[in-house]
């Protein structure tokens, strides 16, 4: 089993608190709403959202995936950090065992936000990860991340 690691770090203006509460704490209730092209809906299969939840994503006919099931390995709002493991679905390519993140958010010097983001993809045998493989899951956070901070800025008053 090898480990692939990749860390991401993007900025928002938006206040650390409030994309951390859009974006993990509430995600089951926004993100289907925010992207119903894509999400069809988000449900705890096992738990309430904290630490020990599995969380599954069904995604829209059509879209590619099916669903993807997480387990929260750790939610903690005081320090803002998300740590979670892909352990079932379709995203969970052949060859891949699991793909752990961790997620954590910070004030930037302006008043909003940097987000940084730790991959980790634990392959199987000698698979080897594909580059456009990464570049592709790293594109749909991204554009995930954006649709979530273009929200809040749209509505100040959310998450607050």
């Amino acid at each position: 089993m090898g480990v692939n690691t990749f860390t991401d770090e993007h900025t928002s203006a938006v206040a650390p608190s409030r994309i951390f509460k859009a974006s993990i704490i509430d995600s089951h209730n926004l993100m289907p709403k925010l992207v119903p092209q894509a999400i069809k809906s988000i449900e705890f299969v096992q738990g309430d959202g904290g630490t020990g939840s599995i969380k599954q994503i069904n995604f829209v006919e059509g879209g590619g995936f099916g669903s993807v099931k997480y387990h929260i390995d750790e939610l903690n709002e005081k320090t803002l950090t998300y740590k979670y493991s892909l352990v079932e679905g379709d995203a969970l390519i052949e060859g891949l065992e699991k793909i752990t993140y961790e997620v954590k958010f910070e004030p930037s010097a302006n008043g909003g936000s940097i987000s940084k983001v730790t991959s980790n993809y634990y392959t199987k045998g000698d698979f080897v990860l594909k580059e456009d493989d990464i570049k592709a899951g790293k594109k749909r956070v991204l554009g995930m991340y954006k649709v979530v901070e273009d929200y809040l800025l749209q509505n100040p008053d959310a998450y607050v």
